[in-house]
């Protein structure tokens, strides 16, 4: 009876390549959804509008107003007796109620989106990670999937430096 032939590099590389690359499908195919999405964070591409009603503290400077309702780029307009009209809502400053709209995806839609913008703080960033770990492999691994000497080798290394080429040149634009 004979032992099984041990696999050479190629032919692990080639494995891994085709299971790991089965895996990222998947995950792929959310990663690119949420891209897309994020191109047009500042749009209303697939939100949706809502009114909010807020119980503040009365008299708020509007600094203070904008840290409350967490608006990176707060201005008060105008103030006409006690209310306060800012961009998108009211203030009335005897009660403290902050009336104002908000636009917002939906909330699967902002979940997949906390994945392209997780941070080493956040609860996907293994997630996010090991992502990025696989990508690397798969890219690497890509050049086992040819003989170093065939002409789909050759034509692989021309479109891989094609494709870091058009990368750097988005870069410096």
């Amino acid at each position: 009876m004979e032992g099984k032939k041990k696999k050479t590099v190629p032919q692990i590389m080639r494995s891994l390549h085709r299971d790991i690359g089965f895996l990222m499908i998947g995950m792929t195919l959310i990663y690119a959804v949420s891209g897309i999405i994020l191109v047009y964070r500042d749009t209303d591409f697939l939100k949706s509008e809502k009114t909010i009603t807020r119980q503040l503290e009365p008299n708020l400077e509007p600094e203070q107003l904008g840290m409350q309702l967490h608006q990176r780029f707060f201005k008060v307009e105008k103030t006409e007796g006690e209310i306060v009209y800012f961009g998108n809502g009211t203030y009335n400053k005897t009660t403290g109620e902050a009336v104002y709209s908000s636009v917002s995806l939906p909330s699967f839609l902002n979940k997949i989106n906390g994945l392209h913008k997780a941070s080493s703080q956040s609860k996907t960033h293994w997630f996010t990670t090991i992502f990025g770990v696989l990508m690397l492999f798969l890219a690497v691994s890509s050049f086992w999937m040819f003989k170093a000497k065939t002409k789909n080798f050759k034509r692989g290394m021309v479109i891989s430096v094609l494709g870091l080429l058009i990368a750097v040149v988005m870069l410096v634009l």
